[in-house]
């Protein structure tokens, strides 16, 4: 029979201490599925029930959430075969029309009471096959009742709880994104830290930033994923309807990425449920923040995209105060060039112009041919300095987006930074048409993957030498041509359990490039120290 929820009647004063040790039971931890099985233990020894299960819907109310059984045979979880609505069934051996859809063991009897919180149904109490064959009476019911009551509360509490503890994780993750784009670092690592919390706060297969591509739509500039990636670098196009969307600061939830008419073919294989979520500050969108899962996984809940939006705002803002933060020194790096330049120019073009002229004088009055020829050829060597300086005026003069670094230029300036740290300058190799072949998305990993390692060898190795070369020559193990870098030192070596994290970055931006990343024996001697090889397609 299937009747309306109601009070019931009251325990028997017998079960009185169990249903106690059972309520006890819920308030003593926050571990839901450990509660539920007590409660499920409890209500069927006593109803002397061979099987008793609770099931729960899932937040995003599609599917069940939690299965918690007490069984015989393990076959409890099995027949819980439909969601909570919210009314209590009885049945016997003829069974009821509410049982169908339901699998149960048998037919000898079973109860269905609703699991609630503040009037909500979240879940649905069962017993089923009393022991002794016969059918389950008003006071199994009652007690039934009271248990769902308990687990209820146990329900209530664990969600709280758990709504807690994902906000927490979030409000971390927050900090930390914040805490990367201010502290004035590399941008691309600021944003792979961006990449790789959203990925972890949102239980997804890859997280992604995008950022407007130079021609249009957006372009991926940061990638993590639990699998090698080759997105990096990859652009979708303005005409995309996702981009539009995105770009007009409206946020996207795909619940099947692959199979999604509007998403690109070779971004969205193997992925299911996707949040693409706008990354926009005082009404300007700066950008996109992408959590895919994997194909079949369970879809994003509301509370989840409510903290995945939040999370997405708070990166956008301190991406803003980073652009803000960085404008800024740019424009003190500019004010202090100006300063160099009007010094150089107002004070020691004019005394070595000044110099000049007084050895002019000097060579005219000089009776002696050989004292005339070296003053002269001084002040040749003037004139050429004052030369030189007055080209380094109009460089410091000029902005860096008028004279592109080549890759070439940009390794030689690296070396020359680590020369400070280090004590003395490691030497270079380049090995074909570096600047030429090497493309702009490859050539500014290969350059942070130099940093990273001429680093990691100046704060770890202790190396009295340093060897860098840049080869455009190589052929990767996929025959695809590439571009190997490989940083050689005499120094103490890795130890053994030695921290590996920058080795784990330069490995991460090899692959997400399709190249790879790995370490061995450097040039000290009986093959001391390390050296480091990083290599990507052109």
């Amino acid at each position: 029979m299937s009747v309306e929820p109601g009070p019931g009647g009251a325990p028997n004063p017998d079960d009185v201490p169990r249903l106690l040790e059972a309520m006890r039971a819920v308030g003593s931890g926050l571990q839901l599925r450990s509660t539920l099985e007590r409660i499920c233990e409890t209500a069927a020894e006593l109803a002397d029930a061979r099987y008793a299960a609770v099931g729960l819907a899932a937040e995003c109310g599609d599917g069940l959430a939690e299965c918690a059984g007490e069984d015989t045979d393990g076959q409890a979880v099995r027949w819980i075969g439909r969601l909570p609505d919210g009314y209590e069934e009885t049945g016997g051996t003829g069974g009821t029309g509410r049982s169908e859809g339901a699998c149960h063991p048998s037919e000898a009897g079973f109860l269905a009471v609703p699991v609630r919180v503040q009037g909500e149904s979240l879940g649905t109490f069962y017993l089923a096959e009393k022991r002794d064959g016969g059918p389950f009476g008003e006071h199994d019911l009652d007690m039934v009742r009271v248990l769902a009551r308990e687990a209820g509360i146990a329900v209530g509490n664990a969600r709280l709880y758990g709504a807690a503890k994902r906000r927490e994780r979030w409000i971390d993750g927050s900090v930390a994104v914040t805490t990367a784009l201010l502290s004035g670092g590399d941008a691309d690592e600021a944003l792979q830290v961006v990449a790789e919390q959203a990925r972890r706060l949102s239980d997804s297969m890859a997280g992604l930033v995008l950022l407007p591509a130079a021609t249009g739509g957006l372009e991926i500039v940061a990638v993590a994923s639990e699998h090698p990636s080759r997105a990096l670098g990859l652009v979708v196009p303005p005409e995309n309807a996702v981009a539009g969307q995105i770009l007009a600061g409206k946020a996207v939830f795909v619940e099947d990425a692959a199979s999604d008419p509007r998403m690109l073919v070779d971004l969205s294989r193997g992925y299911g449920p996707t949040m693409l979520l706008p990354l926009q500050s005082g009404g300007r969108v700066l950008g996109t923040l992408v959590m895919a899962r994997a194909a079949g996984a369970r879809p994003f809940t509301d509370a989840e995209r409510t903290l995945a939006t939040q999370f997405a705002s708070q990166a956008a803002l301190a991406l803003m105060m980073a652009e803000a933060q960085r404008d800024r020194e740019q424009l003190a790096v500019y004010e202090d060039r100006d300063r160099i330049a009007r010094d150089l120019h107002d004070l020691v073009i004019q005394r070595l112009f000044a110099t000049g002229m007084l050895l002019e004088s000097a060579q005219r009055r000089s009776v002696l041919p050989e004292v005339r020829k070296g003053v002269g050829k001084a002040v040749d060597e003037l004139d050429v300095t004052i030369q030189e300086i007055r080209t380094a005026i109009f460089a410091l003069q000029q902005g860096p987006a008028e004279f592109p670094a080549r890759l070439r230029t940009r390794v030689l300036r690296e070396i020359n930074m680590a020369a400070v740290p280090l004590g003395f300058k490691p030497s270079h190799r380049f090995v074909g048409s570096v600047d030429t072949v090497v493309g702009e998305l490859t050539a500014k990993n290969l350059v942070a993957a130099l940093r990273e390692a001429l680093s990691n060898a100046s704060r770890h190795a202790g190396a009295s030498r340093i060897d860098v070369t840049v080869d455009a020559t190589v052929r990767l193990p996929d025959e695809e041509t590439g571009v190997r870098l490989t940083v050689t030192d005499d120094g103490i070596g890795i130890p053994e359990g030695g921290r590996r994290s920058g080795l784990k970055n330069l490995k991460r931006r090899a692959e997400s490039l399709g190249g790879d990343s790995w370490y061995g024996p450097g040039s000290g001697k009986d093959g001391g120290g390390t050296s480091v090889v990083w290599e990507a397609p052109y």
